[in-house]
């Protein structure tokens, strides 16, 4: 009998290790062997047509001391990601609860706001860099009617990157569902018990429905945090062949690291700017977990 169960024991271990082989080899191909090669990468010059020289810390040090364009892409990638997760955060709660409300053709409406979050990217660009057109965009010609003369959007230095947050509180629709989802599972006894004892639509959001959902908060803001810092795609299309846009204002993190890789072919240095990056986003990660048992609330009583 022992035998029998053990047979059957390795035929389970086998077949579990063929189900889960495709993921591993994606991983061990696509992700953990990129890692590493980049990991050795940053300590090389290589152009892609050379062999690798060892240069140890070079790329770091031109990094920090040498390259103006570096600072200045990563500021414009932190202002984004300081002004955009927040902003995206709260415009995606705010919707979910207005769409959550009991009323005829609501579905309608969760259509629409959501539609945003599922159109093709480059599109999407091209259709914003007609709205922000200081001339003929239908934004300027709207804020025309109330004799308020619009900024120049992309072509003003100080508007740029308003701008493209802007784009991206219109897109949060994807997140909107998230919120949406975890609002109907809210339990109604504990509104019912609220009202009860008198409160109000705020207290009630604020003392009920705010802690329920501080879970789909902080999954948000930990995956909203990760995706600002990877932006790249937006500069690239909306500025004239990823140039970065006027004085510099668009040159993103990720598209300076695109231009040095690819228009430079300076793969050596691309490779220290990722892994930059990559200890950035891990940090800051880190320090989001530490302090979420502060802040987010599990209903099961897993906050610790």
């Amino acid at each position: 009998m022992r035998k029998k169960m053990s047979q059957r024991r390795k035929k389970e271990i086998f077949w579990g290790y063929v189900f889960v082989l495709p993921f591993i080899i994606g991983f061990l191909v696509f992700m953990l062997g990129p890692m590493i090669f980049s990991i050795i990468g940053s300590f090389t010059d290589y152009n892609l047509t050379s062999k690798m020289n060892f240069i140890g810390l070079a790329n770091f040090k031109r990094m920090f001391f040498s390259d103006d364009l570096f600072w200045k892409s990563l500021y414009n990638t932190i202002y984004f990601v300081i002004f955009t997760v927040p902003l995206t955060t709260l415009m995606s709660i705010f919707l979910a609860t207005i769409l959550n409300q009991k009323m005829r053709g609501i579905s309608f409406f969760r259509t629409i706001f959501y539609l945003p979050a599922i159109l093709s990217g480059v599109a999407v660009y091209i259709l914003w860099m007609q709205l922000l057109s200081p001339s003929s965009g239908l934004i300027n010609t709207f804020l025309a009617w109330f004799h308020i003369e619009g900024p120049a959007w992309l072509f003003d230095p100080q508007w740029t990157k308003p701008a493209l947050i802007l784009m991206k509180l219109w897109s949060a629709g994807g997140a909107m569902l998230l919120y949406l989802a975890t609002l109907q599972n809210v339990p109604n006894t504990l509104y019912e018990s609220a009202e009860i004892d008198g409160a109000g639509i705020w207290k009630k959001f604020k003392n009920i429905t705010l802690p329920l959902i501080t879970p789909i908060i902080f999954y948000d803001i930990i995956t909203s945090t990760i995706g600002s810092f990877q932006i790249f795609q937006e500069a690239y299309v909306m500025t004239k062949n990823g140039t970065g846009g006027p004085a510099n204002s668009l040159l993103f993190y990720n598209l300076h690291m695109w231009n040095k890789a690819f228009v430079a072919f300076d793969m050596g240095y691309a490779m220290a700017m990722s892994m930059v990056l990559f200890v950035i986003v891990l940090v800051l990660t880190f320090i989001n977990l530490k302090l979420a048992p502060q802040w987010v609330y599990y209903s099961g009583g897993g906050n610790k």
